[in-house]
């Protein structure tokens, strides 16, 4: 696949076929054309992760079972991940780790704004076949509105086997036509439970099984729709992500925030992981959450324990003692990679008057007074030294004083296992639309400086 004049990985399977040849991307152009193939094959936080693995498994990672005892080869010098649900943790562990090495972390999340399948999700009324969801996290409604949508997530068996699933373009919230609502254009007010029932079909709802469709889409097993236990099934986009622009600047997808990240942090570890490490490297991690948009508090997510787990257990793998592992814990550091907001030319007051942020001007140092953001005086210094080495440029991100500031991973992290953190991020436009906007350079920058964090010790 190479690009075109507006699309970027047109379909998953297609962008499978060519990443399994494809090098470390090495260029903006290259990243952000990679970019476009994760996130056409990443339509829900589980195909994110299975995605993430299966370039892990090519990159000469070693993929671990949490069921089973691993304390020996997270001991020796190597690469490995972990899945949990939504969720996954990988790491490089240089040669000559011992039990005080720090863990430098990439903190990020698989899930974005969307909408999850309800129970009893077969419905509709006057001839139409409609699906039941549930609003997931803050999505932007309207962006919502006249695209064609699919479904995509994970099917779980009576019998605990589990499913990807997706069904390419099926639904569609279909907006009501102006002649019968003039007043449309002067503010559009959406009922989450009345307005935002996605189509997907014409006929009689009691004789349709949307499961049905989905396990039909299952391409790993037959699945018979009656076995099904139990879904987690989202919507998502899908239209191919695309660059465009006077000077091909921008780069429009779902799901930037924070596959974003999730990105650059994978690509960053998996080319951390071929090259020569210095004496004393720390131990390199990458850390996707999942439910990062609805809080955080579940098993994958940052409040959750997946990230302590992961690192006591490597902690036990190189013999550390509880004293020893707090050393290391206080040698570590996380980057909390998150979106962020690039300045809106059309909203301009909304911004803070002195820290305006452009795409293509390098990530965002995300700095609040109030901790929404973990980032503090050292943590902004590392930052910039980070980014000097890597020869990066970077911008400072802080809210207008009267706009609420939203939160990320940093400071969950930061609160439950006392690492140092700092928060960063790619500048977007259109967050939490169904379609973002960011530049086409920034993403590779995040990937390029995180590579530089990993050999860094902090």
């Amino acid at each position: 696949m190479s690009v075109c004049t507006n699309a970027v990985a047109p379909a998953p399977r297609a962008a499978r076929a060519r990443l399994e040849t494809m090098p470390t991307p090495s260029s903006a152009a290259d990243h952000i054309q990679d970019l476009g193939a994760y996130v056409s094959a990443s339509p829900s936080s589980f195909h994110a992760v299975h995605e993430a693995a299966r370039r892990l498994d090519e990159a000469g990672f070693t993929g671990l079972d949490e069921l089973q005892p691993w304390a020996a080869p997270a001991a020796t010098a190597g690469k490995f991940y972990v899945m949990r649900d939504g969720a996954l943790i990988a790491w490089v562990v240089p040669p000559g780790a011992g039990p005080t090495t720090g863990f430098n972390i990439l903190g990020a999340h698989t899930d974005s704004p969307s909408f999850k399948l309800k129970p009893k999700p077969t419905t509709g009324k006057f001839g139409w076949l409609q699906a039941g969801v549930e609003v997931y996290g803050g999505p932007l409604l309207n962006s919502w509105l006249d695209r064609e949508l699919q479904l995509a997530g994970r099917l779980v068996m009576r019998d605990g086997t589990q499913h990807l699933t997706a069904t390419g373009p099926l639904l569609r919230f279909p907006q009501l036509a102006i002649h019968l609502d003039r007043a449309v254009n002067e503010g559009l007010a959406l009922d989450k439970q009345q307005h935002m029932n996605p189509v997907f079909g014409l006929g009689d709802p009691a004789a349709e099984d949307l499961l049905g469709l989905l396990a039909a889409k299952v391409t790993d097993a037959a699945v018979d729709p009656a076995q099904i236990g139990g879904y987690d099934v989202v919507i998502a986009d899908t239209q191919a992500p695309a660059v465009f622009g006077a000077k091909r600047e921008f780069f429009a997808s779902g799901r930037l925030d924070n596959l974003s990240a999730t990105h650059a942090g994978l690509t960053a570890l998996i080319a951390h992981s071929g090259t020569p490490l210095p004496e004393g490297a720390p131990i390199a991690v990458l850390a996707a959450f999942d439910h990062e948009e609805i809080g955080s508090a579940s098993r994958s997510g940052a409040c959750g324990p997946v990230l302590e787990d992961i690192l006591v257990r490597i902690s036990d793998g190189l013999g550390a003692s509880a004293s020893q592992r707090r050393q290391a814990f206080a040698a570590s550091f996380c980057v909390s990679a998150d979106a962020g907001h690039a300045v809106h030319p059309n909203y301009p007051e909304r911004h803070d008057p002195a820290n305006r942020p452009v795409l293509n001007g390098g990530p965002l140092l995300k700095i609040n007074a109030n901790q929404r953001y973990a980032t503090d005086a050292a943590g902004a210094a590392l930052w910039a030294r980070l980014c000097t080495d890597a020869g990066i440029p970077y911008q400072e991100f802080v809210s207008n004083n009267v706009m609420p500031c939203g939160s990320t991973i940093g400071p969950l992290t930061a609160t439950r296992l006392g690492i140092r953190t700092v928060d960063v991020g790619v500048p977007l436009l259109s967050m939490h639309s169904a379609r973002e906007l960011c530049g086409v350079e920034d993403p590779h920058r995040l990937a390029t400086v995180t590579r530089t964090f990993f050999r860094t010790p902090a």
